[in-house]
């Protein structure tokens, strides 16, 4: 690996990298198309007219934006100028916006113009900085202080990058928020140099000639890398869209732009696999998917390579390292793991007391590689406890076989402790689904009469099942037949859903506030 430059601005940095494919396609949104050099000029425009709204460097910027050709002209538009642009998912409450403005202090907002509602009535709840709101598409009279995205490029200079560091603080993405308010997560623009380098280019294997695809959204630190920072570093053509990643919109796009790549989440190769309108192999053309955000299951791997003759690659990546840190690889995969470490990170697997723990124990998983972040921002506790001098605590409990191959055993808050002896809530999950009566699975512990912990199973059926005590009973003998007889659920209650998070992964703690009653 090439080492990254001690200066680095990756918005120039790309820049220079596409200058030559001036007149390819980088974009596709549901209505617009934006080749290299419309995405460089709308770069450095943006850069100058936020230099002509007053931002200064290193100051920050709401980036509240449906995915279209906007969103990286926005992102890359504040590096572009040293302005840290503050990436917020667009499916959270006017709370969570409040919270977020105050919290980062921005002094501008780009704003979708469906969102723009929304974000007002946030902040008329919170004590902020924002003074201009930057709409793209708008679809109502523009707010006071507001600007049409499209004008306001027009109508400004274009203007040289400002001369960053690889170390300097590049642009913030906001934790999940599932164990208390949203945290600010600082990187640098050596962290979007380094996921490129260690991961997408020797283990997803990117190449200038690939479309690529991403159900997880631009904000996402996953879908950050998916639908921007990868495809762009080589020259590849990017498809994006504002709409809900469901199967049948997911379907529309892989039958008509025929991506070579496309990254979802387990939850979403499930339901695609289980949908009526699943496209045949031959209407595709991916080559390469990957998985991430919760552990795949077996099955559905090993089901969706059948139909579509292409391979998923499970990983693991987070919000504070960025993007994946630990993958399945071609030529390695196995199904049911999330592979071994990128090249480039180290992992451990440690126990309560901070020892690391042999093969086939579970135990708390820390990582140390160069696209850490640099901190929760104005949170030095929770700072103290995830980023440990050079590893970080990611919260997540794994077991690594004697080849080297780990497998997820869930969150560390997810885990249940029954007679004694720690089950995962995940590894019981993985079994249920192989049922062929079982979409969609979810795990807890729940007390008993005796206030003794046992585990209790949410289930999603297939259609055609019913949801009745017979149909329970098979699904229990069915864990029973392989799994420890200690681990099978005792209860189990059918739903027509499960609580999700806005990519896909299933929030046991809500199954866990309803049981007792806090929900």
């Amino acid at each position: 690996m090439t080492p990254c430059p001690t200066e680095l601005n990756f918005a120039s940095h790309l820049a220079a990298l596409n200058a030559p494919r001036a007149a390819k396609l980088a974009y596709i949104d549901d209505t617009r198309r934006m080749t290299y050099g419309e995405l460089a000029e709308r770069v450095a425009r943006c850069a100058g007219a936020l230099r002509r709204l007053g931002i200064r460097r290193e100051e920050r910027v709401l980036l509240l934006m449906q995915d279209n050709v906007d969103w990286p002209v926005a992102f890359l538009g504040a590096l572009h100028a040293g302005v840290v642009p503050v990436a917020v998912n667009t499916l959270l409450t006017p709370d969570d916006y409040a919270y977020i403005a105050g919290h980062c202090r921005a002094r501008a907002a780009f704003v979708s113009g469906g969102l723009i509602e929304t974000l007002q009535t946030a902040l008329r709840k919170s004590v902020h900085e924002i003074e201009h709101f930057i709409v793209s598409e708008p679809t109502a009279v523009l707010p006071d202080r507001g600007h049409a995205f499209s004008q306001w490029l027009t109508d400004a200079p274009v203007v040289p990058a400002v001369r960053t560091l690889a170390d300097e603080i590049a642009f913030w993405l906001y934790s999940s928020g599932s164990t208390g308010k949203p945290k600010g997560v600082v990187h640098t623009h050596g962290n979007l140099w380094n996921t490129v380098e260690l991961y997408a280019k020797p283990v997803l294997g990117i190449r200038e000639d690939d479309v690529v695809f991403s159900a997880a959204k631009l904000f996402f630190a996953y879908g950050l890398g998916n639908g921007l920072t990868f495809p762009l570093s080589v020259g590849a053509t990017v498809v994006v869209m504002s709409e809900r990643p469901t199967p049948q919109a997911v379907f529309k796009r892989l039958t008509e732009y025929h991506p070579t790549v496309f990254y979802g989440v387990p939850t979403l190769y499930a339901t695609m696999l289980a949908s009526p309108d699943l496209p045949s192999r031959e209407d595709v053309a991916m080559r390469i998917c990957t998985s991430a955000g919760e552990a795949l299951p077996r099955d559905i791997g090993e089901r969706f390579t059948r139909h579509f003759g292409c391979e998923i690659l499970d990983g693991i990546g987070s919000t504070e390292m960025l993007h994946i840190f630990l993958s399945n690889q071609l030529g390695s995969l196995r199904y049911g793991t999330t592979g071994k470490p990128v090249p480039g990170y180290e992992v451990e697997l440690r126990d309560d007391d901070g020892n690391v723990v042999p093969p086939d124990v579970i135990g708390d998983l820390y990582i140390k590689g160069p696209s850490t972040a640099l901190m929760y921002w104005n949170n030095r506790d929770k700072t103290r406890q995830c980023f440990q001098g050079e590893w970080l605590k990611s919260g997540d409990k794994y077991i690594c076989d004697a080849d080297g191959y780990y497998t997820y055993a869930g969150r560390s808050d997810d885990m249940i402790k029954v007679s004694g002896q720690y089950v995962s809530p995940i590894e019981v999950e993985n079994v249920l689904i192989q049922h062929e009566a079982v979409l969609e699975a979810a795990v807890i512990g729940v007390p008993d009469h005796d206030g003794l912990t046992k585990t209790k199973a949410y289930v999603v059926l297939r259609p055609g099942y019913q949801p009745n005590a017979d149909t329970g009973a098979l699904l229990q003998n069915y864990v029973k037949e392989h799994l420890a007889p200690f681990k099978y659920p005792r209860q189990i209650n059918f739903t027509d859903d499960l609580p999700k998070t806005a990519t896909g992964k299933i929030q046991r703690f809500r199954l866990r506030q309803l049981e007792d009653g806090s929900l």
